[in-house]
């Protein structure tokens, strides 16, 4: 009888040594994930002042325009560092800013064919591809972290060992589409 119930407790605690290494699995793919959001964030942040300066030369009128570019480029940069529920409002602000930016280049057609701004229009677009795609990947690894934190057994202990909900990149919705509006490379 001894042996049964040492066993039972060995499998008990074998079972939560395995759930919560789980969940520091988890944790970390999550932080590795944010990480790369904030590597492709980051480029792109050091991306728009080439671009603002580039769109200086050709719309010196536009001056509120490149002005709420740069606001919002630092905006995005600080909340960038309070994490992801700072960042993705912040972020989709940038989008919208950058969409009307790129909307300037329709009105002055030597910045639409200039090639240092096709260059780097054209780099813009594919780290906002990058950007999509990452934060996709930690979307899905804060999904997977918080579901195993609300599940039997790991729900009883989850809290007390310091495994905290996360939250989602997200962006609000009239912003996400003005992001995905914005900017598209034309030749």
């Amino acid at each position: 009888m001894e042996w049964v119930l040492l066993g039972i407790v060995v499998l008990v605690v074998v079972w939560l040594v395995v759930v919560y290494n789980r969940l520091v699995a988890l944790r970390q793919v999550t932080g590795q994930s944010w990480s790369d959001v904030d590597v492709q964030l980051k480029q792109r942040h050091d991306l728009i002042p080439n671009l603002v300066e580039t769109v200086k030369g050709y719309a010196t009128h536009e001056k509120s325009t490149l002005d709420a570019v740069i606001q919002a480029r630092n905006s995005a940069v600080t909340a960038q560092a309070q994490g992801p529920a700072a960042a993705g409002p912040a972020e989709g602000a940038l989008g919208a800013a950058l969409g009307r930016l790129f909307a300037l280049s329709e009105a002055y057609p030597d910045l639409k064919a200039n090639q240092n701004f096709i260059a780097l229009q054209g780099e813009l677009s594919d780290i906002e591809n990058k950007i999509a795609a990452a934060r996709r990947f930690y979307n899905s690894s804060v999904a997977e972290y918080n579901a195993m934190t609300e599940s039997v057994p790991a729900v009883f202990f989850a809290k007390s060992m310091g495994f905290q909900q996360r939250g989602f990149f997200e962006l609000p919705e009239a912003e996400a589409a003005a992001v995905q509006a914005a900017p598209q490379v034309r030749f």
